[in-house]
């Protein structure tokens, strides 16, 4: 059975990083103003679909880790504790960005909605950081028993996709009903990236602190 803890943090960590604007938000909301709101529902998808891949491949890779040697997974565990800090410290630093396209800048194409799917596909494999974060993220909810523990990865992964889905599908919606109040929401989308910056120091030094992950 999943051996599962935390999971109440995990959500709320989850729910900031999905709140933190990046490429991935800036596409669906691209798309969403440009084409409507199926095209960014569609990107949304897209993205979540991409986000699985990075899931399975993280949960099947951290698994073997675990069963290879404690060595291997202390390595990984320094490694992680660094990324989530230098990633937390960089959200801190972070200065007010646009999310929607400017008025000046040229329109995004238009594209069929299949292949706006497969685009929100590859802009989230295509990222490498999103591997680190799920190494260096899953780990700090799942129990130090073996027994369990891919499914635990994968069933954490599952709630992250599906739950950042949603809150995506909500930003296309919203993008696509009111791009001219896309410019009121940067004050509050830089007050997230820094309370997001300060969660992810805190995991950071749990996780450098912690004794077995």
């Amino acid at each position: 059975m999943p051996d599962i803890h935390h999971f109440a943090l995990f959500l709320l960590s989850g729910l900031l990083l999905n709140m933190t604007p990046g490429a991935d938000m800036l596409f669906i909301v691209s798309r969403s103003a440009g084409q409507g709101v199926r095209a960014g529902a569609m990107a949304a998808l897209g993205v979540g679909a991409g986000c699985l891949v990075h899931v399975t491949a993280a949960a099947v890779g951290l698994s073997a880790l675990i069963a290879a040697s404690d060595l291997a997974f202390s390595v990984v565990k320094w490694m992680g504790a660094a990324y989530l800090v230098w990633l937390g410290m960089g959200l801190l630093r972070a200065r007010s960005q646009a999310l929607a396209p400017q008025a000046t800048a040229a329109p995004m194409a238009t594209a069929p909605l299949r292949a706006v799917f497969w685009q929100g596909v590859l802009t989230n494999v295509l990222n490498p950081k999103i591997v680190l974060f799920f190494l260096a993220f899953l780990p700090q909810f799942v129990g130090p028993s073996t027994s369990g523990q891919g499914w635990a990865f994968l069933l954490l992964g599952a709630v992250f996709t599906v739950n950042g889905t949603l809150f995506n599908l909500g930003v296309a919606w919203a993008a696509a009903r009111a791009r001219h109040r896309m410019g009121r929401m940067q004050r509050l989308a830089l007050w997230v990236r820094r309370l997001t910056g300060v969660v992810f120091v805190g995991l950071g030094l749990r996780l450098a602190l912690a004794s077995r992950v």
